[in-house]
C-alpha cells in the first residue's frame, strides 16, 4: 500500500478550481452506493469555500483527496457537516475520519452553541460520528427548516421519506448537543461496545435498508392493483 501524506485545511478562494471535481465525485459516489444525496453545484461548493465553511484535503503534490462543508439551518440553531467525500484512490487510508474531525472542529468554532446533526446511510460515518460525541436520534430531533428537507428531493430514496411522513428513511439521524444539554442525553448514547464495533453499524444499516426498501416495494405493488 502506498503511503500518502495529506494536508487538511479550511478551504479558501485558493481552492476554487477543485469545485468541479468535488461535485462530480459526489454524484458518482452516490450512484455507486445506490443511495442519494442532495445535489450541489460547483458554484455552491465555491461559495462554501469563500465563506470559510469547508475543509479540503490535498496531497503534498496538491492533488485533491477529500472535502466536506458546513450548512446552517433554523437560523443557526442546527448545523450539518455535509458532502463528505474522499477521492477513490485515497480511500482506506483513514482520511474520512480525519476530515470529519476537522470539519467538526470548524463547526464548533463557527457555531459554538449550535446542535450538529447528520443523516447518513454509511456505517463508517456513523462510527466516526459516535466517536465525536453524536448520538442516534429520531428525525423529530432534527431541524424543521423546510429548506433542509427540500434538499432530500434529489435523493433516490425521497419516496420512502414521504411514505414515512418525514419521520424515518434509510438514513440514520445522529445529533451532537453542546454541553450542558449533552449531559442530559448521555443515557441515549451508544453503548461502548457498539462504538468500537463497526460490524454492528453495518448490521444496522443492512437491516434498515431491507425494511425500508421492502416497504417501498409493498406500497408499489398495492398501487399497481388499482
Amino acid at each position: 500500500m502506498d503511503n500518502f501524506t495529506f494536508k487538511i485545511t479550511t478551504a479558501t478562494e485558493a481552492h476554487l478550481d477543485y469545485a468541479i471535481i468535488i461535485t462530480e465525485e459526489m454524484e458518482e459516489s452516490a450512484k455507486a452506493r445506490g443511495t442519494g444525496i442532495a445535489k450541489r453545484s460547483p458554484e455552491y461548493i465555491k461559495t462554501k469555500m469563500m465563506e470559510g465553511k469547508a475543509v479540503i484535503a490535498l496531497t503534498e503534490q496538491g492533488e485533491w483527496a477529500g472535502f466536506c462543508y458546513i450548512e446552517a439551518w433554523g437560523h443557526g440553531k442546527f448545523v450539518a457537516n455535509s458532502g463528505l467525500i474522499v477521492a477513490p484512490k485515497f480511500r482506506k487510508y483513514g482520511l474520512a475520519r480525519l476530515i470529519k474531525k476537522e470539519i467538526f472542529k470548524l463547526s464548533r468554532i463557527k457555531y459554538p452553541e449550535s446542535k450538529i446533526f447528520g443523516l447518513t446511510t454509511g456505517a463508517a460515518v456513523m462510527k466516526i460520528n459516535s466517536e465525536l460525541g453524536y448520538i442516534p436520534v429520531s428525525y423529530a430531533d432534527l431541524t424543521d427548516d423546510e429548506q433542509f428537507w427540500k434538499g432530500c428531493q434529489s435523493c433516490v430514496n425521497f419516496e420512502i421519506l414521504q411514505m414515512k411522513s418525514r419521520n424515518n428513511c434509510l438514513c440514520t439521524a445522529m445529533l451532537y448537543v453542546p454541553k450542558p444539554e449533552q449531559s442530559q442525553k448521555e443515557d441515549l448514547a451508544l453503548r461502548n461496545d457498539f462504538k468500537k464495533n463497526i460490524k454492528l453499524f453495518e448490521r444496522w444499516t443492512r437491516l434498515k435498508k431491507y425494511v425500508m426498501l421492502n416497504l417501498k416495494k409493498t406500497k408499489n405493488k398495492t398501487i399497481s392493483l388499482f
